[in-house]
């Protein structure tokens, strides 16, 4: 499948009361409490999946987002875009088609110059507890449990390098919680993963084709109600031997409204295949509704 739309995320305008929320409520959701795209597809910030469901959707309704993003870094480019629908603020299903350049690097690693991993994550996501934002009177987080099927298509270089499998499976499970007078969001998940370089570079390794248990964490400020600003982190797993280092960004996500928002970061992705230093921009569109 190929997915050519621009994108973003985000829901409605935050308050900074539990009962202005709850004026709000059959508006829909509040602006930025949805999230952005991660470059998985899924609802969260850029690199960390969260428990909320894309879309501005109520339990009585549908949403659906379409995304592009791009990362530029020294000796690589990352890019991605696909779609997510979002049902009744209970089930998140999503599609997104992933590129890794090699642009010149490639030459050097004896791929040849300009050669490209690809790959497909198709994603499915429920959430089994909480209200991440209207249950304010308490510190229950909402948790949703989530699966993405993913296909690498260079099987013949993943198997050089040393992948069992150019497909797999991740299993995570995510908590999000809203803290409406502290403007806060925060979020933690645990990902079941054999993935190196989230999968485009296959899964498993040399020996290694067991499960490893990563986290990912969000903190993010709301400077006001269309402006989001923070940091995440992504463990990695080291399969390959290739030195695949944890992930951070710093990000600002900004929503114009209800239908378009804009996530730009400084991303810090340290040693990717044998090359050293990849810190560069992150940028990500989103549109839907």
């Amino acid at each position: 499948m190929t997915w050519g739309w621009i994108a973003l995320a985000a829901a409605a305008g935050l308050s900074a009361t539990p009962a202005a929320a709850q004026e709000v409520r059959t508006l829909g959701k509040l602006l930025l409490t949805g999230g952005v795209t991660t470059v998985e597809g899924s609802a969260g910030g850029g690199l960390a999946t969260w428990a909320v469901v894309t879309g501005y959707e109520t339990r009585e309704g549908i949403g659906a987002n379409a995304h592009a993003t791009l990362v530029e870094l020294p000796d690589y480019q990352f890019r991605a875009h696909g779609a997510a629908v979002g049902l009744y603020d209970r089930v998140e299903l999503s599609y997104t088609r992933q590129a890794f350049d090699t642009r010149g690097t490639g030459a050097k690693l004896g791929l040849g110059k300009g050669f490209t991993f690809r790959q497909e994550v198709v994603g499915a996501k429920l959430r089994v507890l909480g209200d991440a934002i209207y249950n304010q009177d308490t510190w229950v987080p909402q948790v949703a449990v989530g699966v993405q099927y993913k296909n690498a298509d260079k099987a013949a270089v993943i198997g050089l390098l040393g992948g069992q499998d150019d497909d797999g499976v991740d299993v995570y499970v995510a908590a999000t919680k809203v803290l409406l007078a502290e403007s806060l969001v925060l979020n933690g998940t645990l990902r079941a993963t054999k993935a190196n370089q989230t999968g485009l570079l296959g899964f498993g390794g040399p020996g290694a084709d067991d499960y490893t248990v990563q986290f990912e964490g969000s903190a993010g400020m709301l400077l006001s109600k269309r402006l989001l600003v923070g940091a995440e982190y992504r463990s990695k797993p080291n399969k390959l031997g290739l030195q695949e280092d944890d992930w951070f960004d710093v990000f600002a996500a900004y929503a114009v409204n209800k239908n378009f928002s804009v996530t730009a970061a400084y991303a810090d992705l340290g040693t990717v295949a044998t090359f050293k230093g990849q810190r560069g921009l992150y940028l990500s569109l989103q549109a839907g509704f």
